[in-house]
């Protein structure tokens, strides 16, 4: 789209271009389909040094992982541009999306607009995100084994997550923090494993250079730690998603609420007929090869969705020509 053709027409319009909108597109574009994917430009793991756990992809810094993702969809003559989606309305056709970029109708619409994680209001905290602040074992445990590792309690889930990390460090401090009165099995567990656990609230979040050095308690302690984890409350917002009538459920963990999602079915399918999601919009424990995963099946249920609404519309044609050389003959 240009500025003097604000608007087109397209198969499939995929909203997001993290790793589960780009294997969409990919799987669409090479499934000859027409297909459209607008990325805002931000993903959640920029700050990463590196993607993990993506078979030969491990290590690889998340833009450039998304660069050469948006390589193979152009190589199959999939278009991959920059903006935003705004809001939608569905007809019989299929949708209308108001971009940034101009109108765009599209028979099928794909979302994988991913969350925000809310990180806790602690001085120091968010300049670390990615780097000395971590949120996955599997994402960044291998990265920061052996070191001395801080784990913040935010919800009733933050022991296990505290419980996850003794199998990289066997150095780890359980900072109850806001999240509650620890369970008396789960404190005797963390204890079993080695872990400390503090009954404070962190209150700052100390660097030396530009690395975590430790963490500064209410109580005025000071313990040093090279890593701090936390597992932030998720949250999604997407004005696209509402105006079509999508709300929002809780994500729910061992009986904590962890955040919120928007719901979805099979293939990724929702409430709208033709409006499939994937990824951390609709899956928020969802690491980037799963994404990527989940993004593959919502676009074979797309594509086998147009397939079946084009083969009604040939039979329908098939049989108009019968009847029509019926009539003549």
């Amino acid at each position: 789209m240009t500025d003097e053709n604000p608007s087109r027409s397209v198969d499939v319009l995929v909203v997001g271009g993290g790793a589960a909108g780009l294997s969409a597109g990919l799987t669409l574009a090479r499934a000859r389909r027409d297909v459209l994917l607008v990325d805002a430009g931000a993903p959640r793991n920029a700050p990463a040094h590196g993607v993990h756990n993506f078979l030969t992809r491990d290590g690889t810094a998340p833009r450039e992982l998304l660069r050469l993702g948006a390589e193979e969809v152009r190589r199959y003559g999939g278009e991959v541009l920059t903006g935003t989606a705004t809001s939608a309305v569905r007809d019989e056709r299929g949708f209308t999306v108001r971009t940034t970029l101009g109108e765009v109708r599209a028979r099928r619409l794909v979302v994988t607009t991913g969350l925000v994680d809310e990180l806790p209001d602690v001085p120091g905290l968010a300049e670390q995100w990615g780097r000395g602040v971590v949120h996955c074992p599997y994402c960044h445990g291998y990265e920061v084994a052996d070191q001395p590792l801080g784990v913040l309690g935010l919800t009733a889930a933050s022991g296990h997550q505290a419980l996850l990390f003794t199998q990289w460090s066997r150095d780890v401090v359980y900072f109850t923090h806001t999240g509650g009165e620890l369970d008396p099995g789960r404190r005797e567990e963390l204890l079993a494993r080695g872990v400390r656990v503090v009954d404070d609230r962190v209150v700052e979040v100390l660097t030396s250079g530009d690395r975590l050095s430790g963490v500064r308690l209410a109580g005025g302690e000071v313990l040093e730690r090279s890593v701090l984890v936390v597992g932030a409350p998720v949250r999604v917002s997407s004005p696209l998603l509402e105006s079509l009538g999508l709300r929002t459920e809780p994500v729910v963990f061992g009986g904590a609420v962890l955040g919120e999602h928007y719901p979805s079915g099979p293939g990724g399918g929702t409430d709208v007929p033709g409006l499939h999601l994937a990824g951390n919009v609709t899956d928020p424990q969802a690491q980037v090869v799963t994404a990527a995963g989940a993004g593959l099946v919502a676009a074979a249920a797309v594509n086998l969705g147009l397939l079946a609404e084009d083969t009604a519309a040939d039979v329908a044609l098939h049989r108009a020509r019968g009847a029509a050389g019926s009539a003549v003959a």
